[in-house]
């Protein structure tokens, strides 16, 4: 086979094989051609060096010791996102290797290994996975900039939320937004615009938190020249801007109600008024407004027109909390994890499971917001590639010192039904890792391997 040319390709492969000295004469080869080489000399290293990240390629022993290269190859696929597997077999054992592929290995080798044989097929593995990873790139960012696809979530209450604004954006329908702060009530409306009819006029935003009665009305509806005290010019209000577009009015629940008298005016007869001016203007907006507070109660404490709210009540939609989707966590950590890599120039190839296991037990009282800033803080702090423990934002460390414990009370309980408590508490503990549970259970691997296959864990 002939071998690729001389150019140099980023990135890092781990070689694992219980023969030390053959691991190190492929590490060695390797590395002549510019590659970053990890090398482990048994199964469970392996195991642990895997799990631990970073990686691009693994080149594994089909056959050793402790751990076999098909676990090698399971944990790889469930640990790491982006990741080629090169088996590496004798000539007896290589039915089980096209076992290897079909399960999502790259390609097996037999032994002796030919080494300008793995050279190639390590660089086209690395070229298959700068691709995939090239594609995948590009359909986030055209996803992103043009579809619902750029709302990360598979929680099913954000799956329902995704379907209802594929249906309601090609409309006109007025939507109310419900959700606390950080919940990312801005991109949801962006997102309703961008696929709708208007998308190619303005989307215009305005914050009605925090803005007097007067500069409300006149960041609404605009204002003559000399029609208060600061005057000096006239000026065109929101609405106007958002002709034949969408107009997104955040914290709605903030709005005064003497300009909530006006609001519900532009929306029965589509015209305005500037502040100052006698002269209606037509305008043709659709209205997309947010709250995190509850409408319903401040209607009841006179605080909300009740005209008003049923006139924005058309279509609802509800962001949960993200400690009410605790699986997107990290789904949303390696999406802020891509871009922070890509505005700060870092390269960032892992996070550790210790860390996930930090961010999907945090509070998030604030919501996506607060896990995008965290999210950023480590990105930019770190001194690898690696996002560990040493990497969170101190005000996450109390979160890593009060780690919950083990639930659930033995008292009662079979033998049989104890142990099958304790070793669902202990990969619950370690987010499914089967290498700490052991430890944590005192306990060697096979054992463990052997004692989930018997209760039926995962």
């Amino acid at each position: 086979m002939p071998e690729k040319s001389n150019i140099l390709q980023a990135g890092t492969v781990l070689v694992i094989d219980d023969e030390e000295g053959h691991a190190e004469a492929v590490a060695e080869g390797l590395e002549r051609r510019g590659y970053k080489v990890l090398t482990a000399t048994s199964g469970k290293e392996g195991l642990e060096k895997v799990e631990r990240g970073g990686i691009d390629v693994v080149v594994t022993d089909l056959v050793m010791n402790d751990v076999d290269g098909m676990e090698i190859l399971d944990t790889a696929r469930r640990h790491l996102d982006h990741v080629e597997v090169i088996v590496v077999t004798g000539h007896a054992t290589v039915e089980t290797a096209v076992e290897a592929m079909q399960k999502g290995a790259y390609t097996y080798l037999r032994k002796p290994v030919d080494m300008r044989e793995l050279r190639t097929v390590v660089a086209n593995a690395l070229d298959r996975l700068n691709l995939r990873r090239s594609n995948l790139e590009m359909r986030q960012r055209l996803s992103e900039k043009f579809g619902f696809d750029g709302i990360i979530g598979s929680n099913p209450q954000m799956l329902k939320m995704i379907d209802t604004l594929r249906r309601i954006a090609p409309t006109n329908a007025t939507v109310l937004i419900y959700g606390e702060s950080g919940t990312g009530k801005d991109i949801i409306a962006k997102a309703i615009h961008t696929n709708s009819p208007r998308r190619d006029a303005a989307f215009v935003a305005l914050n009605c938190a925090a803005l007097s009665e007067s500069i409300l009305e006149s960041e609404l509806f605009g204002h003559e020249k000399g029609a208060f005290t600061g005057a000096d010019a006239f000026r065109k209000g929101r609405f106007e801007y958002a002709d034949k577009g969408s107009l997104f009015l955040d914290e709605l629940g903030d709005m005064p109600l003497s300009t909530q008298v006006k609001l519900l005016r532009v929306i029965e007869e589509r015209e305005i008024y500037r502040v100052g001016s006698n002269i209606p203007i037509k305008v043709d907006v659709r209205l997309i407004a947010a709250t995190n507070a509850d409408i319903e109660k401040l209607v009841d404490e006179k605080k909300f027109r009740q005209d008003l709210f049923f006139r924005l009540n058309v279509v609802t939609v509800r962001i949960p909390a993200l400690r009410e989707r605790r699986e997107d966590i990290p789904l949303l950590t390696d999406a802020f994890i891509r871009e922070f890599g890509s505005r700060h120039g870092r390269r960032i190839t892992a996070i550790t499971p210790e860390v996930r296991r930090i961010l999907s037990r945090h509070p998030w009282d604030g919501n996506v917001r607060e896990l995008k800033n965290c999210i950023e803080s480590m990105v930019v702090v770190t001194s690898d590639d690696i996002l560990g423990v040493d990497d969170l934002p101190a005000i996450m460390m109390p979160t890593v010192e009060a780690a919950p414990p083990p639930t659930g009370k033995l008292s009662g309980l079979t033998l049989e039904e104890a142990e099958r408590l304790m070793i669902t508490n202990a990969l619950e503990e370690t987010g499914g890792n089967r290498a700490e549970a052991a430890k944590a259970l005192n306990i060697g691997e096979r054992t463990l391997y052997r004692k989930i296959k018997q209760y039926g864990l995962s």
